[in-house]
């Protein structure tokens, strides 16, 4: 037997140890209220709406022809993806020779929920009949529970696999990878309820006593403190060995509170002064050379604003830092999250071709004297929110942006699943009708919910 092949013996009989321990005890013991798991309705983002501002604005077309997607779905109606056809001119995308990745990622996100439910063949089916090539699957999200059963002792100790939402993701992930998609693993790090709470002296402390709280009044872990990226490292490294091709680590950072909030936030792990920004780096250092045994592709999620600001945004990231650390650094350029005259724009959700390309161009700028620079795939918005509705109209405007700069690789993020089919290129040439198919969309968890808001 070779020495992979004894690791993933030996890790199989480990789960098998941990289900058998947690069917003895009968999972009992407090945790978190688990939200229901479906729901048979879908996303009804006039509803998304209704919390924020109404702003009268006319949404610019881009510098090009885009498809107009009707309304979005309400109601009872599932979206079915390979009924709509988008008037994009058809591109041969030959797939990835099996365990390479593409050539260029072109990827939606899928929280934990979406990826262990039914409505998976839904978005296969929009993979198989558009330019979708990779989706980014949560492994652990900011709940800090586990998409699989995981015999990490650390995660067996908190009780991350009390809410398991894929018990079958290696027959998922190779479904997957016989219809060449390439299979993303995201690890949310410092944003973790379940770890602060279950490993309180890896905790950000309050002064006045007890956990600090941000702003939703949930805690962080300490992201000065080693052990909560070692065991980021070791949640990676067992992705690879059920199958996932990339690992993508997100909420590298500190937290992006107010100063008044930050003044009360003591972190117990921080030594000699290091500054945040020290601390990220060298973690990051850290992360990359404990994944890179397992050969697969090492990327990270930052802050849009990253691409252009000269210090580290008091969270501890700074783009010239992070770039020769990664494979691909992914930007989230949301229009949303800029505020209004943002690279002299006046509204920049609704300007997501002139956003987006703006702040692309940064990153470009400042990657350009690094030597072994990371790639940049973007993270995109489809997701509505702040009185600008996001149909394929806004969503192929951003990706226009990215390739008009040469930027080939990108992701979209909504946190329930969703995305306008017309916005992509089809694979085959528009004509075709092929057969649909359609899922239930799950209700996401609310920290999912609220992720879309504030990445």
């Amino acid at each position: 037997m070779t020495l992979a092949g004894a690791a993933r013996a030996l890790l199989v009989i480990a789960i098998w140890a941990v289900g058998t321990a947690d069917s003895a005890r009968g999972q009992t013991g407090t945790h978190p209220a688990v939200p229901p798991l479906h729901v048979t309705g879908v996303p009804d983002y006039a509803a998304e709406l209704a919390g924020y501002v109404a702003f009268d604005v006319a949404v610019p077309l881009p510098p090009w022809r885009a498809p107009i997607l009707g309304p979005l779905h309400h109601g009872s109606q599932v979206p079915v993806y390979a009924v709509g056809r988008s008037t994009l001119d058809a591109i041969p995308i030959p797939p990835a020779p099996r365990g390479t990745p593409p050539a260029s990622v072109r990827g939606i996100y899928l929280n934990a929920w979406v990826f262990g439910s039914d409505r998976l063949e839904s978005l296969i089916a929009l993979a198989d009949t558009t330019e979708i090539n990779a989706f980014v699957i949560d492994v652990k999200d900011a709940t800090g529970y586990l998409t699989f059963r995981s015999a990490v002792p650390t995660a067996v100790e908190i009780g991350a696999n009390r809410m398991v939402r894929a018990p079958d993701i290696q027959r998922r992930l190779a479904r997957l990878r016989d219809q060449g998609i390439h299979p993303i693993a995201r690890i949310v790090v410092a944003r973790d309820v379940l770890l602060a709470t279950g490993k309180p002296g890896w905790a950000v402390k309050d002064r006045r006593g007890g956990l600090w709280r941000d702003g939703l009044g949930e805690p962080w872990v300490d992201a000065y403190h080693d052990s909560v990226w070692i065991y980021a490292a070791d949640l990676a490294a067992e992705a690879v060995l059920m199958g996932f091709a990339e690992v993508q680590f997100d909420y590298i950072r500190f937290p992006d509170e107010n100063a008044s909030r930050m003044s009360n936030a003591v972190f117990p792990a921080r030594r000699n002064n290091e500054s945040r920004r020290a601390a990220v780096r060298r973690h990051v250092t850290m992360l990359r050379n404990r994944v890179r045994a397992t050969g697969v592709p090492f990327t990270l999620d930052v802050f849009g604003l990253t691409t252009s600001a000269t210090g580290d945004l008091g969270i501890g990231q700074f783009w010239d830092d992070l770039s020769p650390l990664a494979d691909a650094l992914l930007p989230m350029v949301y229009p949303s999250h800029y505020g209004r005259g943002a690279y002299g724009i006046g509204f920049p959700n609704a300007e997501p071709y002139e956003t987006v390309k703006r702040a692309l161009e940064d990153g470009i700028r400042r990657s350009a004297p690094i030597a072994n620079r990371a790639e940049i795939r973007p993270y995109l918005q489809s997701f509505s929110i702040r009185g600008v509705r996001y149909t394929a109209t806004e969503v192929r405007a951003q990706i226009q942006a990215a390739e008009d700069l040469g930027i080939t690789d990108w992701v979209l993020w909504n946190a329930r699943g969703v995305y306008p089919a017309a916005a992509f290129r089809p694979k085959r040439s528009p004509n075709d009708r092929p057969v649909a198919e359609a899922g239930v969309t799950p209700d996401p968890e609310p920290s999912l919910r609220r992720d879309s808001r504030s990445r």
